[in-house]
């Protein structure tokens, strides 16, 4: 599929705010792609399709993770905040058509993040992040280290900001935000 047909697509998956919010990310991944030398095409698609199980109701949900034999972690069950991203990964596979592995794990991640990332993957899920219409504290501190060739400094401020928030929420930290975070703080000090 290419991006208009995938775009199509999404308009019957999302509704048109996240369908913005996905065309955005999709853009913002394709300038990274330009700044960090990352595959173009890759960076756009997977950009355009992350969040296409973002909606996906109780009964759709169960209906992936039945026909992908899907499993859930203890955080993602019940939590589409979280699983999204996981099925969203099969998702592109049955109905994009995604073949390439990079592309289903930059879309499998860009939530959490994971341990020893590839540069789509850190490209997707800093987009999902500082698109244009985002807001939140510390949106332009990351968008500046980002865009100045900065992407692991970003990195480790974004999952340093994430694990505060869900802190300060009495939440649980997803393990594999603290695992990526801790690869990338060890990488940066060797």
């Amino acid at each position: 599929m290419n991006y208009k047909e995938i775009e199509e697509k999404l308009k019957e998956m999302l509704p048109e705010r996240r369908l913005k919010h996905s065309r955005n990310v999709s853009k913002c991944a394709l300038k990274l792609s330009e700044i960090y030398n990352c595959d173009k095409e890759k960076a756009e698609i997977a950009g355009l399709i992350h969040d296409c199980a973002k909606y996906f109701n109780d009964e759709q949900v169960e209906n992936c993770i039945k026909k992908f034999n899907i499993e859930l972690d203890p955080l993602e069950k019940n939590n589409i905040a979280l699983s999204h991203s996981v099925i969203g990964s099969y998702v592109a596979k049955e109905v994009f058509n995604i073949e390439d592995e990079e592309i289903i794990n930059a879309i499998k991640y860009h939530t959490t993040g994971r341990e020893d990332m590839s540069l789509l993957e850190k490209i997707i899920y800093i987009a999902d992040l500082i698109e244009e219409d985002r807001n939140f504290p510390k949106v332009e501190e990351l968008r500046k280290l980002t865009y100045e060739g900065e992407l692991d400094k970003a990195m480790i401020l974004s999952f340093n900001n994430t694990i505060k928030f869900v802190i300060e929420k009495n939440q649980l930290i997803h393990p594999r935000t603290v695992k990526a975070r801790n690869y990338i703080l060890s990488k940066s000090i060797d």
